[in-house]
C-alpha cells in the first residue's frame, strides 16, 4: 500500500516504510540503539524509527532527567494495541523518565464521531475504565492524568498553542480543517509539550511513543515548541510498528471490533477470534509439512511477537512453524493458553482497581 499521506484518524495499516521514512524525514533506529535499550519492543524491531531519540537516549545513559509523555483517547476499551504504547511508556519510567499517561476524554469527544462518543460523559465514562487498565497493567496514580479535570495552568496553555498554528498550516498537515479535531489537537500538543513548563518541572528532552500514522502530529507539535517564549526542548518521538488486526490488512482498532483483541474481551470470546485469525499455514496438512508456515503473514504470530516476552520460546516457535513441525492450529493453541489467562488476570485487577478509577476521574 502506498499512501501520498499519513491519516492520524484512519485504521488502515502502514506498510510502506520506506516510503514513510524518505517523504517525512524520520530516522531508522541503529541496531546500537536496540542493544543499549536492552528490551523486547527494540531487539525484535517492533521500534523502528525515531525523530531526535539520540538526545533522550544520552540522558538516559547519564542518568539525568527527561520527560516520558504519552496518552490514549477514552473512546473505547483498550486493545493490544494500546497494550503495546503502554509497555513502551513503562519502560521510559523505569528508565528514569518524569512520566504522564494522559487519558484523553476531550480529545475522544472533540475528535470521535457523534455516534461513538456523543458527550463528554460517554468519554469520561471510558475514562474510568481505561484508567482502571492503567492501574492494573501497573501505572502508579501520579503517573496519570484526565485531560478534563487537569491543572488550570494546562488549559491556558492549550489556548496559547492556538496562536501558532494557521487555518493553512494546519490543512496542509493534516488535508482538512475539522473544527473538533483541531480543538482536539490543541489538547494533544499541549499534553506533550506542558510537562516542560516551569509550572510541572522545567525544561527536558522528551519522548513519546508513536505509532507512524501520529507523525502529523509529532511534525507540528515540534515546530510549535520552536516557536514558543519558554526556551522548550524541541520534543522527541519514537514509532513502533503497527500491530495488526486479527484479519489482513488492518491495524487493531477499535472501530474493527471483530480484529482486535481486547483486554475486556470475556476469554470465550477472545479464543474465537484467535482460532479465527488469519494464518500463515499451507492449505493442507501435506503442504504444511512439506513447505512450513509463512511467518511475515501469520496474524497469530505477529500477536505473539507484540507481546510474548521470553524471546527465546518465540523464536523456537517460529522455527517450528516455518520448517512445518509445528501446525496453525497448534500456533493458535499456544497463543489461547497465553493471552486467555492474562485477559484474566488483567480484568480482576481492573475489578479490583475501578473505584480508585472513578475518584480519578471524577474528584
Amino acid at each position: 500500500m502506498f499512501l501520498k499521506e499519513i491519516d492520524p484518524w484512519g485504521s488502515l495499516k502502514i506498510k510502506d516504510y520506506e516510503h514513510v521514512f524518505t517523504k517525512f524525514g524520520l530516522k531508522e533506529l541503529p541496531k546500537k540503539v536496540s542493544q543499549e535499550m536492552d528490551h523486547y519492543l527494540f531487539d525484535r524491531e517492533i521500534i523502528i524509527a525515531h525523530r531526535d531519540f539520540d538526545r533522550v537516549l544520552k540522558r538516559i545513559n547519564s542518568k539525568e532527567g527527561f520527560v516520558n509523555i504519552t496518552g490514549i483517547a477514552a473512546s473505547g476499551p483498550y486493545h493490544l494495541g494500546h497494550k503495546v504504547d503502554i509497555d513502551l511508556f513503562k519502560l521510559f519510567k523505569k528508565k528514569g523518565g518524569r512520566s504522564y499517561f494522559t487519558v484523553a476524554d476531550l480529545d475522544a469527544f472533540l475528535s470521535r464521531p457523534d455516534a461513538k462518543v456523543p458527550t463528554l460523559d460517554v468519554a469520561r465514562k471510558w475514562a474510568v475504565k481505561n484508567v482502571a487498565d492503567l492501574l492494573a497493567l501497573g501505572l502508579n496514580r501520579e503517573d496519570i492524568y484526565v485531560q478534563s479535570r487537569y491543572k488550570p495552568r494546562y488549559y491556558s496553555f492549550a489556548f496559547e498553542l492556538s496562536k501558532k498554528i494557521t487555518k493553512n498550516t494546519f490543512e496542509a498537515v493534516y488535508g482538512h480543517v475539522d473544527l473538533g479535531k483541531i480543538g482536539a489537537n490543541f489538547m494533544q500538543y499541549a499534553d506533550i509539550l506542558h510537562p516542560q513548563l516551569e509550572e510541572f518541572g522545567g525544561p527536558a528532552p522528551s519522548i513519546t511513543g508513536i505509532g507512524l500514522d501520529q507523525d502529523p502530529h509529532a511534525r507540528l507539535t515540534r515546530d510549535i515548541a520552536k516557536r514558543l517564549p519558554y526556551n522548550l526542548e524541541v520534543p522527541s518521538f519514537i514509532f513502533f510498528r503497527h500491530q495488526s488486526g486479527l484479519q489482513p490488512g488492518m491495524k487493531m482498532s477499535t472501530s474493527q471490533p471483530e480484529s482486535a483483541l481486547f483486554l475486556d474481551d470475556v476469554p470465550k470470546d477472545a479464543e474465537k477470534k484467535i482460532r479465527r485469525a488469519f494464518s500463515g499455514g499451507q492449505p493442507t496438512l501435506e503442504e504444511h509439512r512439506k513447505k512450513g508456515g509463512n511467518l511475515e503473514i501469520d496474524l497469530v504470530f505477529e500477536m505473539l511477537k507484540f507481546h510474548y516476552h521470553d524471546t527465546k520460546e518465540l523464536m523456537k516457535i517460529g522455527a517450528e512453524f516455518s520448517e512445518g513441525k509445528m501446525l496453525a492450529s497448534d500456533m493458535k493453541q499456544f497463543a489461547i493458553d497465553f493471552f486467555v489467562p492474562f485477559l484474566k488476570e488483567h480484568q480482576a485487577l481492573v475489578k479490583d482497581n475501578l473505584e480508585k478509577a472513578e475518584k480519578i476521574v471524577y474528584g
